[in-house]
């Protein structure tokens, strides 16, 4: 047997579920039918990201929070763009929409053009464009 190699869900442990929706809306992301006054669920190019209270989450998983949720959570998402000046206007769109800028649009040492942002509870999003990658039709990176 073998794990499928795929990541189809992402969920975010919301500490406020309204103003975490709201901010998504703002950059002009589309939540799909299964969203719900309890849940949110926003369509992207690759899988569905998720927004979820966090006490729900934890205790869905069967743990107990063991840090403060203000805290960092050593994870990262990617918005990758097709274009060099993509990552600089989509920064300005999400300073418009009241992300916090991190890291000002610049170039990469790896070869390519990069920023960070964070959401209103500090969910780190970086935007970057790799000359290398490859998008499908939808718009999913499939290869970097």
């Amino acid at each position: 047997m073998m794990v499928p190699q795929r990541v189809s869900l992402l969920t975010l442990g919301a500490i406020d579920l309204p103003v975490l929706r709201a901010f998504y809306k703002s950059l002009g992301w589309e939540e799909t039918e299964f969203s719900s006054d309890r849940y949110a669920v926003f369509k992207t190019a690759g899988v569905l990201l998720s927004l979820f209270p966090i006490a729900e989450l934890a205790k869905d998983a069967g743990i107990e929070l063991a840090q403060s949720p203000e805290t960092f959570r050593p994870v990262t998402f990617a918005i990758n763009v097709e274009k060099p000046e993509h990552v600089d206007t989509t920064i300005e769109e999400i300073r418009e929409a009241g992300g916090k800028i991190l890291r000002e649009p610049s170039d990469a040492f790896w070869g390519g053009r990069t920023a960070y942002f964070a959401d209103p509870e500090n969910n780190l999003w970086e935007v970057a464009w790799n000359p290398s990658s490859v998008f499908d039709e939808r718009g999913a990176m499939i290869a970097f």
